[in-house]
């Protein structure tokens, strides 16, 4: 279930809600009971090591697979 940030806007206070994405847009009050908030933009994490595959050593290179360029 995602996570929806939010901030209140009487208080200052920031949290998060677990919701279904059909009620991502709903109101949420502050756990102070305060209804002013506001939904934040928030940020994922993606993680990974970045690289490409590398082509075996047995495969050409170049724009055409090595044929055409020496």
């Amino acid at each position: 279930m995602p996570r929806y940030d939010y901030r209140c806007r009487a208080c200052g206070a920031t949290f998060e809600v677990s919701r279904p994405m059909i009620e991502a847009s709903a109101p949420a009050p502050c756990p102070e009971g305060h209804d002013d908030t506001v939904k934040l933009l928030s940020t994922i994490a993606v993680t990974g090591t970045g690289r490409a595959p590398s082509p075996p050593p047995s495969a050409g290179g170049g724009c055409c697979g090595g044929a055409c360029c020496s």
